[in-house]
């Protein structure tokens, strides 16, 4: 008994699967609406791609980075998340103290 792409069981390998309903995989891009100028159409793509992280991991990209480079980056962005956390999970808490006097 073979397997072909008629049998039943035949499954294709993930990387030939379709790919277009996958977001990773889609182009970015906006449409040009009639009468609009391309600077302001331009300034809408990148705007778009910037919101989803695409140019900065393009200038990281762009050159090598050391593993220290690497380490101090990611330190430098868990403080920035670690000051936002620890603003909103303490906000709560001092309200508890005022009430409490």
């Amino acid at each position: 008994m073979t397997i072909g792409r008629e049998s039943p069981i035949y499954r294709p390998p993930d990387n030939l699967q379709n790919q277009t309903n996958q977001p990773n995989y889609r182009m970015r891009g906006v449409t040009v609406k009639k009468g609009e100028p391309v600077d302001r159409a331009l300034k809408r793509l990148k705007t778009k791609l910037d919101t989803e992280g695409i140019l900065e991991e393009m200038r990281r990209r762009r050159a090598f980075e050391t593993p220290t480079e690497r380490k101090q980056r990611k330190l430098r962005s868990a403080s920035k998340r670690n000051k936002i956390r620890w603003r909103y999970s303490n906000a709560p808490a001092a309200e508890k103290v005022e009430s409490a006097d």
